[in-house]
């Protein structure tokens, strides 16, 4: 497998970032994962070489790059690491990852490995919100997953579910059953936007699960759930990229 460290050159700097893809000769449907709170991480690295694995460029940067180098020690995380978590997080806006997107498709766009046309994208917990604004403002973004996202719905102006007519792809919204981090509201308010919108869409909600259920890493890791997501992935990005 091909596998790299590199730079992307967006509006505010260089954005370090891990890509990944098969190392036979040829082009391959690039797919960005977004990343979720507790930042660029070894794991999230594993989960970028499986979507490599099934035959596609992908591409996992560090939102946080602004604030310099952020590494969590995820395992050993006490309420003062989680703190310090959330306050990287809400340094965060919809705005602002959609302009580092930016500079992320043009660094694709330059690969020899990426083949040119519709792209995809997958983010959870925090980036979850982040990848219905990006399949809004970028037309090529043809299938975009929310896993477990939090902010999806929100009382804000720049809430994604406000876009949800600007999107031209399909969408996938995965939902854990048990989420303080999702209001009750949120799932009926995001069906109807997409319904009044005509959005080609998928919302499901993984019965038993909690909000971190994707890694196994997590107590909350639940193998099934997590299973089942990325067959749903693969499902979504084979029928919508290849």
């Amino acid at each position: 497998m091909y596998e790299k460290d590199v730079q992307v050159v967006t509006k505010y700097g260089l954005q370090h970032a891990f890509v990944a893809c098969p190392d036979e000769d040829g082009s391959y449907p690039a797919i960005i994962l977004y990343m979720d709170a507790p930042g660029f991480r070894e794991e999230l690295c594993n989960m970028a070489r499986r979507i490599a694995k099934h035959g596609y460029y992908c591409m996992l940067p560090d939102l946080y790059y602004r604030l310099g180098k952020l590494r969590f020690d995820v395992a050993r995380r006490d309420p003062a690491m989680s703190v310090v978590i959330r306050g990287a997080m809400h340094s965060l806006t919809n705005a602002m990852v959609a302009e580092d997107t930016r500079g992320m498709i043009a660094f694709l766009d330059a690969q020899k490995q990426v083949k040119a046309g519709p792209l995809g994208c997958v983010g959870h917990c925090m980036s979850g919100s982040f990848v219905t604004t990006i399949a809004a403002q970028f037309p090529r973004m043809k299938a975009a997953a929310s896993l477990y996202g939090v902010d999806v719905v929100t009382d804000k102006d720049d809430s994604p579910h406000l876009l949800a007519d600007k999107v031209e792809g399909e969408l996938y919204f995965g939902f854990a059953e048990i989420d303080p981090a999702v209001p009750a509201n949120v799932v009926p308010d995001l069906r109807a936007a997409l319904d009044k919108a005509g959005t080609r869409y998928t919302i499901e909600t993984y019965e038993g699960s909690h909000h971190g259920f994707c890694f196994a890493a997590r107590p909350d890791y639940d193998p099934i759930a997590a299973e089942r997501s990325w067959t749903t992935l693969f499902d979504l990005w084979d029928r919508n990229l290849k």
